[in-house]
């Protein structure tokens, strides 16, 4: 069953946020919004423009060797990347270039660097890419990692944030609170429509929805 996505305007050039209000479930909340991030992440036109507003916050003052993609973000990743360095932008690689990562996630999703990506990560100054920032679980496993592979957090970015600061990093987005000012996200023992008997109309992530 497909969802009813209605088209926010934002405000920003080749932006636009798509949501459906309800009752969703996430792997560590329940929320009343469904955002979808899909064309975002997957349409090289909005990944493009999404790259460009985001690289403002790191252009001056951050040094990035190493994007660490999660929720499916590389496409977004790699246009980072190539607008970094196209601007002259200067890191700590030898060869003057930007790693574009995406971890691997282990039974306990935990995100685990083979041996031979572990290197992009061991030394290197890397900015945490995501879809969505809300409960911070997934951004705050990720900066643990670089921590534990020897890497150095320098900044987290995403598409969609309700947070400004998560892991002790500031938070850069493109849309937030302000972007759908009734947003809600409760834990699920606490959840005020399930208490009043709302069922959940759908199992969502950052990859997508699974109607119930």
């Amino acid at each position: 069953m497909a969802m009813n996505l209605v088209k926010l305007p934002t405000g920003k050039t080749n932006l636009m946020l798509r949501v459906c209000k309800g009752h969703f479930a996430t792997s560590h909340s329940h929320i009343n919004y469904y955002i979808d991030v899909t064309l975002t992440k997957s349409r090289l036109s909005e990944a493009r423009a999404v790259a460009a507003e985001l690289v403002k916050e790191y252009t001056l003052n951050t040094i990035v060797d190493t994007i660490l993609c999660l929720d499916g973000t590389e496409v977004i990743g790699a246009c980072m990347a190539s607008e970094l360095t196209k601007s002259g932008y200067a890191n700590m690689n030898a060869h003057q270039t930007i790693y574009v990562v995406t971890p691997e996630h282990t039974v306990g999703s935990q995100l685990l660097f083979r041996e031979n990506t572990a290197p992009m990560i061991a030394g290197k100054h890397v900015l945490v890419l995501a879809a969505s920032v809300t409960t911070g679980y997934t951004v705050q496993s990720a900066v643990e990692a670089i921590n534990y592979y020897g890497g150095m957090p320098v900044g987290i970015a995403a598409i969609f944030a309700t947070q400004q600061e998560c892991a002790g990093f500031p938070v850069t987005s493109i849309f937030d609170p302000n972007d759908l000012p009734d947003y809600e996200s409760h834990d699920s023992h606490v959840c005020p429509w399930c208490k009043a008997g709302q069922k959940i109309d759908a199992l969502v992530n950052s990859f997508g929805y699974s109607s119930l």
